[in-house]
């Protein structure tokens, strides 16, 4: 599972989300945004937000300090394109 979260050092929601993560023991990647312009524009990009902090959880965005969404978002195995793609087929008789 690949989390990562968009971040500025003095973000109380920020720290609330971090601290949060870390309670349910869920790893992730920190990006401050005021110091790296390319993970500024990867944010931007990929949420229309320029308000921190943005989640991006195995390609799902979440803007803000949301628990109930990051724990739906880390319970979601990524499926396979090959599992998705198989059918059960049930003969009658």
């Amino acid at each position: 599972m690949a989390v990562k979260i968009y971040t500025t050092p003095t973000c109380p929601w920020c720290m609330k989300t971090k601290e949060f993560l870390k309670s349910k023991k869920i790893s992730y990647t920190e990006y401050n945004v005021t110091e790296d312009e390319k993970a500024r524009t990867e944010m931007i990009k990929k949420s229309g937000q320029m308000g921190v902090p943005v989640l991006d959880i195995n390609g799902k965005i979440i803007v803000g300090y949301d628990p109930e969404e990051i724990l739906k978002a880390v319970a979601k195995k990524p499926q396979s394109s090959k599992k998705a793609a198989k059918k059960k087929t049930v003969k009658k008789k």
